[in-house]
C-alpha cells in the first residue's frame, strides 16, 4: 500500500448504517426519487465586495489534483519523492493535468530529514530546488500551486507535535520558532513568484486521534496552538518580502475537519486584506470514500450497500454551512483534498462517478473549488486513488479517464440546465 494505513481512520463524521432511516440530523429522502430544489448561493452583485471576491477565488483555482504520496512520501524519518512507489513527475505529467481539464495543482511538500539543527532549522537546498522545479513544472503548464508543510505534523509524531505543545509552552514555542524559520527560507525561494503560487501552512495536523483525542478534553489548548501557529506561519511569509508580502496564504483548522474548522479557527491577522484562504478536507463517509467497505452511495444505492441514508444531504449540510461561515463573509475556502477510491465492477463505478459529480457540484455551487486526492495507486478499493499516472500524466485506466471527465464537468460546466438536482435526479439506476 502506498498511503500509510492510518489515513483510513479519518472519522470526520460517524458513519451510520443504512438500515437507519432515522437519521434526527437529516430528513429522509423522498422515495419519489425528487429533491428538493437547492438554493444556489449567488456571489454580491455589488463589484468588489468581499463575498465576490471569495467566488473569484474560488473560480481562479477551478477542479485541483493533488500530486499525492510524491514530495509528501517519508520512509524511516526522511522524506523522498519516490519512497512511495511512485516515479518521480515530469513537465508532462502537469502538461497532461492541464489539457485533462484541471486549473490547479496541490503539491503536498513533507521536510523531514532536510531541516538542519536549531537555531537556522535550514532546509537541503537539493530538497526546497526539486519543489521549485515541480512548482516550475506546474507553472509552465499555466496551473495555479499550492505547497505545503504535510507530513511533518501527521499524528503529533513528528517535529511538529501539537499534543506535546499544548502541554508544554517551551515546547510550543520552539515549534513557532522553526515554523518561522522554516517558512522564512520557503516564501524566500519563491520570492519572485507571483498569484499563481499559494502556500498552505500545514496538513492535517492533530494529535494522533483524527479530532477525536485530547482536543475535545484539553479546553481548547490543542486549538489554540494551531492558531498560533497559523499567525507565525502568516508573520513569517509577509516579512519574507517580495511577492509574498501580497500572495495568498491557506490556513487549515484542526484536522482540517470541517466541523472543528468552522468552531475553532481563528483566522489571523494579516497586513494586507483579502489574501487569506482557509483550507478544509472532504472524505465523508470515509467507509466509502477511503476504505471501500461500502460499494454504493447516495439516494439510489441499495440498503445495505451504502454508509447512511440521505447521504447527498450531509454534502449539503456541511458545504452550506461553510458557506455561511466563511464564503459569505468574503472568506475563500477550498478543499484541499477529497476524493474516493477506484473500483472494479461497472456498477460501483458508475456509484464513484455519481459521488464525485454530487460533491464537486456542491462545492461549485457553495462557492468552493476542490482538489482531487491522487496517491498514483492504480488499483482498486481501499486507498486507490490513482487516476493520472505521476510520471507521465496518462490516465492510469478507462474507468480512471471516466471518472476524470465527470469531475471536470462537475466543476466547469456552466450550463444553467445543468444544476446540483439534475445531477441527483441522474443518479445510477439499477
Amino acid at each position: 500500500m502506498l498511503y500509510p494505513l492510518v489515513f483510513i481512520f479519518m472519522l470526520f463524521f460517524p458513519a451510520v448504517s443504512c438500515s437507519d432511516g432515522n437519521d434526527p440530523e437529516q430528513e429522509a429522502v423522498s422515495g419519489s426519487g425528487t429533491q428538493t430544489p437547492v438554493p444556489v448561493p449567488e456571489p454580491d452583485p455589488v463589484p468588489g465586495t468581499d463575498s465576490q471576491i471569495a467566488w473569484q477565488v474560488a473560480e481562479k483555482l477551478g477542479l485541483g489534483w493533488n500530486l499525492g504520496n510524491q514530495m509528501d512520501a517519508h520512509v524511516n524519518g526522511v522524506s523522498s519523492e519516490t519512497g512511495w512507489g511512485n516515479p518521480a513527475a515530469t513537465q508532462a505529467t502537469f502538461d497532461k493535468v492541464k489539457s485533462a481539464g484541471f486549473s490547479s495543482v496541490r503539491i503536498p511538500v513533507t521536510w523531514l530529514g532536510h531541516i538542519g539543527p536549531a537555531p537556522d532549522y535550514t532546509i537541503d537546498p537539493e530538497w526546497l530546488d526539486r519543489v521549485a522545479e515541480l512548482v516550475g513544472y506546474a507553472g509552465n503548464a499555466g496551473l495555479n500551486v499550492i505547497i505545503n508543510m504535510h507530513h511533518d505534523g501527521a499524528d503529533s509524531e513528528h517535529w511538529l507535535n501539537i499534543r506535546e505543545a499544548a502541554l508544554d509552552p517551551e515546547k510550543d514555542r520552539q515549534i513557532n520558532e522553526q515554523i518561522s524559520a522554516m517558512w522564512t527560507q520557503i516564501a524566500g525561494k519563491f520570492i519572485d513568484k507571483g498569484d499563481f503560487l499559494i502556500f498552505e501552512a500545514f496538513n492535517e495536523i492533530h494529535d494522533g486521534g483524527w479530532g477525536w483525542g485530547a482536543n475535545r478534553t484539553d479546553g481548547g489548548k490543542q486549538y489554540a496552538c494551531l492558531n498560533g501557529w497559523n499567525r507565525t506561519f502568516v508573520k513569517a511569509v509577509r516579512s519574507a518580502g517580495g511577492a509574498n508580502e501580497e500572495r495568498y496564504l491557506a490556513v487549515p483548522g484542526y484536522c482540517t475537519n470541517p466541523d472543528l474548522t468552522m468552531e475553532y479557527l481563528e483566522l489571523p491577522e494579516d497586513v494586507v486584506e483579502d489574501r487569506l484562504m482557509v483550507s478544509v478536507h472532504y472524505y465523508d463517509p470515509n467507509e466509502y470514500t477511503l476504505t471501500a467497505k461500502y460499494p454504493e452511495w447516495g439516494h439510489t444505492a441499495q440498503p445495505g450497500k451504502c454508509a447512511g441514508p440521505d447521504e447527498e444531504e450531509h454534502v449539503k449540510d456541511v458545504f452550506s454551512a461553510l458557506h455561511e461561515k466563511f464564503i459569505s463573509k468574503g472568506i475563500p475556502v477550498y478543499i484541499g483534498e477529497t476524493g474516493c477510491v477506484n473500483r472494479a465492477t461497472e456498477l460501483e463505478q458508475a456509484f464513484q462517478r455519481y459521488w464525485f459529480e454530487y460533491v464537486l457540484k456542491a462545492a461549485k455551487t457553495y462557492g468552493m473549488s476542490a482538489f482531487v486526492w491522487d496517491n498514483g495507486a492504480k488499483g482498486t478499493g481501499n486507498e486507490q486513488h490513482g487516476f493520472i499516472d505521476h510520471a507521465t500524466g496518462e490516465y492510469c485506466s478507462e474507468p480512471a479517464r471516466l471518472a476524470v471527465e465527470t469531475m471536470v464537468r462537475a466543476m466547469n460546466d456552466g450550463d444553467g440546465s445543468y444544476t446540483l438536482e439534475t445531477v441527483y435526479d441522474n443518479a445510477p439506476a439499477r
